[in-house]
């Protein structure tokens, strides 16, 4: 993170800067409870991906060097899962830090996703959540989905936040899509919905472009799931869904691999460590113990201990500090979706002082 509140993702060309990194850093800072940081990250986003004012135009998703050498937005294109962890992480930060503008701002972003990237899909499926405005309409009758754009505590949290919102329906139409794309128990990085052109039942069939593969993406599907709350009427659907990462891993696995076919089970290559960080909660919750401490393993030698020299991998801090900090107990979900913050328990009443200076 620079200075002015930038995440950097020094490993493309572009030295790029995502929606997707700015909402999470913005929720690593409020993790850490520092409010200092939290502002930069959240100023920094709105002046540069939301040209200063969200009320008229949701997140840019990429920001970074253009081909002419300038710098600004490179893809206009709104990501729907930054801006639920944007107004998720807005609305958490005025409730606990007791700032009213942070949740004011939770709520306008949250009006232009469920106007902008929220669709009654045909076929059956109803309000379903695109990954963006424009691009995922991939056919007269297909749309291109995501798996890993809803962690359920936030929808949780923000089904709170707007109850006159789509919030409860895309909760419904997410849980089919995990229970009718998991043959085998992974999750694919996309998936596409068909719908007949003369009406009827509608499918989930394999995306015509990217295939049956679960990887970089997916691996995200893994790791929401792992933290959402036991209590929560999907965590058995999710579990059960989901097995079958645990089960390769159990069966003697090392190390997650970096490509699943979801059809089949079929698996390929070694995953980064930020795989075996993503899969700390999810196989905790799975009550895999033997392949949760051989990926602790991994995650201590090659990330928590790793020389500070050593090149930094945007992707792999990030699982990192997800799956580290719930493991650390640094955060957790409440059923309802509210964070539940570890510093919180040690503070004055909410509101004080003492809630909004950095510990």
């Amino acid at each position: 993170m620079q200075s002015d509140g930038r995440v950097v993702d020094f490993s493309v060309v572009q030295q790029h800067s995502t929606s997707e990194g700015q909402s999470y850093a913005m929720f690593f800072a409020l993790v850490a409870r520092d409010r200092e940081r939290f502002d930069k990250l959240w100023h920094w986003s709105m002046l540069n991906l939301a040209g200063g004012d969200i009320s008229q135009r949701l997140p840019a998703w990429q920001w970074g060097r253009k081909d002419d050498g300038s710098w600004g937005v490179i893809d206009a294109n709104p990501a729907s899962d930054a801006n639920l962890w944007f107004a998720y992480t807005l609305a958490e930060a005025g409730r606990i830090w007791a700032e009213p503008a942070y949740t004011a701002q939770a709520r306008v972003l949250l009006q232009g996703v469920a106007a902008q990237e929220v669709a009654d899909l045909p076929g059956g499926l109803g309000p379903t959540l695109l990954p963006a405005p424009q691009g995922f309409q991939i056919g007269p009758g297909t749309w291109r989905l995501n798996p890993s754009y809803l962690p359920i505590p936030l929808a949780r949290a923000l089904q709170r936040l707007d109850p006159k919102g789509p919030w409860q329906a895309v909760i419904a139409s997410h849980a089919r899509l995990l229970r009718e794309t998991t043959p085998k128990g992974f999750a694919a990085d996309w998936i596409a919905w068909e719908a007949p052109a003369g009406g009827g039942a509608g499918r989930f069939v394999i995306d015509p472009q990217k295939g049956d593969l679960g990887s970089y993406d997916a691996i995200r599907t893994y790791l929401w799931a792992g933290m959402t709350p036991r209590a929560d009427p999907l965590a058995p659907l999710l579990q059960q869904r989901l097995a079958g990462m645990a089960a390769l891993l159990q069966g003697g696995a090392a190390v997650p691999p970096e490509q699943v076919r979801v059809n089949d089970g079929r698996s390929e290559g070694q995953g980064p460590v930020g795989f075996s960080a993503a899969l700390l909660p999810y196989l905790q919750a799975q009550g895999a113990k033997n392949a949760l401490q051989v990926q602790q393993q991994r995650v201590l030698e090659q990330l928590l201990q790793a020389p500070k020299e050593a090149p930094a991998r945007y992707y792999d801090q990030v699982l990192g500090l997800f799956g580290t900090g719930f493991m650390e107990q640094r955060y957790h979900f409440l059923p309802n979706g509210r964070l539940q913050l570890r510093w919180e328990q040690a503070c004055p009443q909410k509101g004080t002082k003492a809630t909004t200076t950095k510990g």
